[in-house]
C-alpha cells in the first residue's frame, strides 16, 4: 500500500449526526478497518476474467499477492453478494470463507506469520451490477456504439471496486506493485484497461486476450475495463507517451480535440510537479458515459466538445474555452490518484484540488484575471447545506460541495497567503511531498500550518466540518469602521482584504468585534474582496 500518513481527525457527533444516522453493519464492514484487513498489506493484483457481452456476465480470478503485517488466521477481501465465489484457493488448497454482505472473510488452516509474503487466488462468476445514471450510481455500462457493436465500461468509485471483481476494497491499501489486468473479449473487439498494454492473445474460442500491465500502486476503482471497436492515436509529448482509444468514427475528431492535452500537460507539470505515473503512460479512453478518473486511463464521455456536455458550470462563457472532462479528470491524476485519501469521508482531497486545477489550467492559458471569473462563477454550484466531510469508517462521502467549495477554499488559501510566487511553490511541494500516498485530511491541514506558519486549522475546520461559511460581520460607531467574524469555529481570525476609498486593506478580524482608525460615511464605503475570500458579508 501506499504509505499512510497520520489518523484521520475524531469528528464530533453533531458534526456526524445525519452521516450516523445512515449507518449500517454493511456500511462498516466495506468502509472499517477491522483486524482482518489492517492485518495484511496488498503486494499486487493479477486479474484474469472473461466478459460475455450477450449474458453481461464476468468470469475469472484474482490472484491477490500481499504481505502479512500482523499474525493472523483470517482476512477479509471483498465481493458484492450478487456475485458468485468459485472458490479461494491457496497453496493449491481450496479455504473456507464466510460472507456478511459484500464481505467476504477468508479463514486459513494454519497461522499467517507477519513480514511473510502469501498469495490467494480467489475465481468467481456472475453478473455486475448494470449502472442506470454512470458514473453516478456505478456498475457496468452495457451499450451498442453507431455501427452497432458492443460497447461495454465499468465506473464504480464511491459504489466500491468488489461490485466486480474481488479486491480490498478499501481506500486505505493500494498494491504496492501495481497490477495486470487480462481481459478476454470476443474477437473483433478490443480491451484497453490501466496501464501499458503488453500483448494480446487469440483464445482460439471466439476470445481474445487482452494484457495491460499497472507498474505504480493504484485506487481499486481506478482499476478498470474498456471493451469497444477502438482505434489507437498514439503520440510522445516531450517524453511522456500520449495514447487516445476512440470509436474508430471518431478519430478524425479526437485527433484534433486532444491536442488540448498537450498544454494541460505543460501547466500541470510547471504547477503541480512530473506526471505522477510515466511509467503507465497517459491515457484518453472514449467511453459510453460521461468521465472517470481511472488512472492512466482517464474515461472520457463529452463527445468532444467544450465545456461541460457543452455546457458552462462557471456561467461566465469560460468554461467553454475548455474541454471540462479532459481537464477535470486529467487533473485527477495528480489529486485522487497520486495523492488519495484513506477514507472516503475525505474525498474533498480528490475533489477539491481537482475542481482547483480548472482554474490552474485558465490562469495558465489566459491568465489570472478570467481564472478568478472562472472560479468564482462556479459558486453558484455549492449549497452549503450539509459539511463537506463525512463520517469516517463507514465508506461514505459527505456534502458534493467538496468539488466547488473546495476549490474555493484553495483559492481562499491562496489570498491568505497573499504572495502567488509563495502559493505556487506551496502547492508544488505539496503535490510532490505526497506524490504516491494515501492521506487525511489532518495531513494537508498540518502540511499547510507548517508552510504558511500560520494556524489554518479553525479556517480548513470551518469549511470542511460546518456547512456554512464565514461570516464576516461589519458595523460603524462612532464614524469608525468594525468588524468580526461570525463562525461556528472558535477562535477564528482569518485575515480578509477590503477596499476603502479605492485603498486595499487587509483586515484581521476574529470572533470579538475589532475598532479601528478607517473612517466610513457608510457599510457601503467598505468593498469586501469576496472573489478572493469564500465568505458571507453581513
Amino acid at each position: 500500500m501506499k504509505k499512510i500518513l497520520a489518523l484521520s481527525f475524531i469528528i464530533t457527533s453533531f458534526q456526524l449526526l445525519s452521516a450516523q444516522e445512515a449507518t449500517t453493519r454493511k456500511d462498516t464492514l466495506q468502509g472499517g478497518l477491522r483486524p482482518e484487513r489492517s492485518c495484511f498489506d496488498v503486494l499486487h493484483y493479477d486479474l484474469n476474467i472473461k466478459v460475455n457481452p450477450d449474458e453481461k456476465s464476468i468470469v475469472g480470478f484474482n490472484d491477490i499477492a500481499f504481505k502479512v503485517v500482523e499474525n493472523t488466521s483470517k482476512i477479509q477481501l471483498d465481493l458484492f453478494d450478487n456475485m458468485q465465489i468459485d472458490s479461494i484457493v491457496f497453496n493449491s488448497k481450496k479455504l473456507n470463507y464466510k460472507r456478511e454482505y459484500n464481505a467476504v472473510f477468508i479463514d486459513f488452516p494454519i497461522a499467517l506469520n507477519a513480514n511473510t509474503n502469501q498469495s490467494v487466488k480467489f475465481y468467481y462468476s456472475g453478473k455486475p451490477i448494470v449502472a442506470k445514471n454512470a458514473p453516478w450510481d456505478g456498475g457496468f455500462i452495457f451499450k451498442k456504439d453507431k455501427n452497432g457493436k458492443p460497447w461495454i465500461a465499468v465506473t464504480c468509485e464511491g459504489i466500491g471496486a468488489s461490485l466486480w471483481y474481488p479486491v480490498k476494497d478499501s481506500q486505505s491499501d493500494e498494491p504496492d506493485f501495481g497490477a495486470t489486468i487480462k481481459v478476454a473479449v470476443p474477437n473483433g473487439l478490443m480491451d484497453v484497461s490501466n496501464g501499458r498494454l503488453i500483448g494480446s492473445e487469440d483464445l482460439k474460442n471466439g476470445y481474445t486476450r487482452w494484457d495491460w500491465e499497472v507498474k505504480n500502486p493504484i485506487n481499486t476503482y481506478s482499476i478498470t475495463v474498456n471493451i469497444g471497436d477502438y482505434i489507437n492515436i498514439h503520440e510522445n509529448y516531450k517524453g511522456l507517451d500520449l495514447d487516445y482509444y476512440v470509436m474508430r468514427y471518431n478519430e478524425t475528431a479526437a485527433k484534433l480535440h486532444f491536442e488540448e492535452v498537450k498544454p494541460m500537460m505543460d501547466c500541470f507539470q510547471s504547477k503541480f510537479g512530473a506526471y505522477p505515473f510515466p511509467e503507465d503512460g497517459y491515457k484518453l479512453v472514449e467511453t459510453p458515459y460521461l468521465g472517470m478518473e481511472h488512472q492512466s486511463a482517464v474515461a472520457y464521455g463529452n463527445k468532444y466538445v467544450n465545456g461541460y456536455l457543452g455546457t458552462d458550470r462557471s456561467g461566465t462563457g469560460i468554461g467553454l474555452l475548455f474541454d471540462y472532462i479532459t481537464i477535470h479528470e486529467s487533473g485527477h491524476e495528480w489529486f485522487g490518484n497520486s495523492i488519495t485519501s484513506k477514507d472516503t469521508a475525505d474525498m474533498w482531497i480528490h475533489e477539491g484540488f481537482t475542481c482547483y486545477t480548472e482554474s490552474v489550467y485558465v490562469e495558465c492559458q489566459y491568465g489570472s484575471e478570467k481564472a478568478q471569473q472562472y472560479i468564482n462563477g462556479c459558486k453558484k454550484n455549492i449549497d452549503n447545506l450539509i459539511p463537506i466531510i463525512s463520517a469516517y469508517g463507514v465508506n461514505k462521502e459527505g456534502s458534493t460541495d467538496m468539488y466547488e467549495k473546495g476549490a474555493m477554499l484553495l483559492n481562499t488559501l491562496r489570498h491568505i497567503v497573499n504572495n502567488d510566487d509563495k502559493w505556487w511553490k506551496m502547492l508544488l511541494k505539496y503535490s510532490e511531498t505526497y506524490r504516491h500516498k494515501i492521506i487525511d485530511t489532518k495531513t494537508v491541514v498540518n502540511f499547510f500550518n507548517t508552510e504558511t506558519e500560520m494556524n489554518l486549522t479553525p479556517v480548513f475546520n470551518q469549511y470542511l466540518r460546518h456547512s456554512a461559511i464565514p461570516k464576516l460581520e461589519l458595523r460603524k460607531t462612532k464614524g469608525k469602521l468594525e468588524f468580526r467574524w461570525k463562525t461556528d469555529e472558535a477562535r477564528f481570525d482569518m485575515p480578509v482584504d477590503v477596499k476603502i476609498k479605492g485603498k486595499k486593506i487587509r483586515l484581521n478580524p476574529t470572533n470579538t468585534w475589532n475598532k479601528t482608525k478607517y473612517s466610513i460615511n457608510k457599510i457601503g464605503d467598505v468593498e469586501v474582496q469576496t472573489n478572493d475570500f469564500y465568505i458571507d458579508i453581513d
